[in-house]
């Protein structure tokens, strides 16, 4: 038997006194805050509530961009959450650029009929690389005679107008459209990512880099120089198929991942759509404008000061000299030093070829560069000159010797010794350390010159007392044999003439 428990109550009944109960509740937060009766304006001013508003999407995010470009190639799986989308191209191989009109209905009128033009560049991702972006380059056309690092497919493209390469930007095409009609620009990225990597054990990972596309409009005078929108998208180039094997090999490494694990990365999309950036820079090294960056919709990745496109690297400045400012040399870089003193430090030590790339650098930049900075920066020669140059680090001379002038009252103290035979507490010898380089008799000259402070042309000759208190005359043979930091008691004796000297090194 089952049993049924029937309450007296109908629904409607039950439902006016939660609603009775409801708005006693409500009454109470209207006197709380002091109010003759409940506002939920009043709820709304809590700070609780103001703190969620500043974490909403403000307008700028969601505004529709005029433009939106699409890379026709899926992006890879194995990209976190809240990063950017990087997508595998393979070498030479023809890539489909999608370019739509994404403009509202009365949005920039002044663009109906008419064309715009947009600049294609393949830039370097890395910091590093794009501080020494032309000597990149510049060694990519030394190994790669002949040869471009962006071209555009003409036959496969459609709806471009007058696309045009210029010999001296290897990395950069450009090209008309007509944003009402559809357009679809073909592009071959013809260097890899690992042209670009320090060769050390092989099989190195290789650099990131950009495909950004920046597009004008038309100003009164018929040039294209009003900017109208920027993107870009993150790419690594490999061998002919190596993108699809490096595609599937993410593919496969995230099947073999935990349902937990794969929630941190995102989806393999279709296709790449190119995110809102900075317009490309058309300043030089050495203005002081801040440095421009790509606002993605997830991170932001920042460029180099100033423009590193081929075409525009300024002469090296020459070096500052700048008498009515007062400022004095420095030999050595000091945190304090001003950019200008860190140029002039530079051209000092034959740094002059990078001073263009460390125009805005005080001291205190220079000297917080880790060694890897300094050789991705000016290659592993300079680099490692430069980073011991501002770390202070002396070269080792080849030799070192160490000389003492014997006086008349260091002959005195040996002539009259104690009876013991031990010599006496007075006697204290003084040796000065000499340092050689080319390890010459004439070098040896003018050290000795500079150490007793007379010229080196009053030394007419120098000996060194050999067997039987023989002495022997010194050549660049003879130095070479010294031994490291021997000692040695320089004597002098009166040439014929008044105003040079023999030196005997005893």
């Amino acid at each position: 038997m089952a049993w049924a428990l029937k309450l007296p109550l109908a629904d409607e009944v039950i439902e006016s006194g939660l609603v009775q109960d409801f708005d006693a509740s409500l009454s109470g937060i209207g006197q709380e805050l002091g109010a003759g009766a409940y506002s939920m304006s009043d709820v709304l001013a809590l700070p609780i509530f103001k703190q969620e508003e500043s974490s909403l999407p403000s307008d700028n995010e969601n505004k529709i961009l005029p433009f939106q470009y699409v890379l026709c190639t899926a992006t890879s799986p194995a990209v976190k959450l809240h990063e950017e989308t990087l997508t595998y191209l393979n070498q030479g191989q023809s890539y489909e650029i999608r370019m739509l009109d994404n403009r509202k209905l009365g949005e920039l009128p002044e663009l109906n009929g008419k064309l715009v033009k947009s600049i294609f560049r393949v830039v370097f991702h890395d910091r590093r690389l794009q501080y020494t972006e032309h000597q990149q380059l510049e060694g990519w056309k030394w190994n790669r005679p002949g040869d471009r690092i962006l071209d555009i497919d003409i036959p496969m493209s459609v709806g471009i107008i007058d696309p045009r390469t210029n010999p001296s930007q290897l990395n950069t095409v450009e090209f008309l459209w007509d944003p009402s009609k559809r357009t679809s620009v073909f592009i071959q990225v013809h260097c890899i990512s690992t042209e670009f990597t320090m060769r050390k054990h092989g099989g190195e990972k290789g650099v990131p880099f950009r495909i950004q596309i920046d597009t004008f409009k038309e100003n009164e005078n018929g040039e294209y120089t009003e900017h109208l929108h920027s993107a870009s998208c993150q790419i690594k180039v490999f061998k002919p198929k190596g993108a699809d094997r490096k595609q599937k090999t993410d593919r496969e490494k995230m099947e073999k991942r935990t349902p937990q694990e794969k929630e941190k990365y995102q989806p393999s999309y279709e296709t790449t759509i190119l995110t809102e950036c900075s317009p490309w820079p058309e300043i030089t090294y050495v203005t002081n404008a801040p440095s421009p960056g790509f606002n993605s919709s997830h991170n932001s990745f920042p460029i180099a000061e100033g423009n590193g496109s081929p075409n525009h690297q300024p002469e090296p400045p020459s070096p500052i000299v700048d008498v009515s400012s007062g400022l004095s040399p420095v030999q050595n870089l000091l945190p304090t030093s001003t950019p200008q003193e860190a140029q002039q430090w530079l051209h000092r030590n034959r740094f002059a070829a990078f001073s263009r790339l460390f125009t805005n650098f005080s001291g205190a930049d220079l000297l917080k560069l880790t060694r890897d900075d300094v050789i991705q920066i000016c290659g592993p020669a300079d680099g490692i000159r430069l980073f011991n140059a501002l770390k202070g680090r002396m070269v080792r001379p080849r030799l070192t010797i160490y000389v003492c002038q014997e006086s008349q009252q260091l002959r005195e103290q040996q002539q009259h010794k104690p009876e013991n035979g031990e010599p006496g507490n007075s006697a204290f010898y003084v040796y000065h350390a000499i340092y050689l380089e080319d390890m010459t008799s004439i070098e040896l000259t003018e050290k000795i010159a500079q150490l007793f402070n007379i010229s080196p042309h009053q030394i007419s000759q120098i000996y060194k007392r050999g067997p039987t208190g023989i002495h022997v005359l010194i050549s660049d043979e003879m130095i070479q044999n010294f031994q490291d930091e021997s000692c040695f008691i320089l004597d002098t004796m009166k040439a014929e003439t008044n105003d040079s000297y023999h030196i005997i090194l005893k």
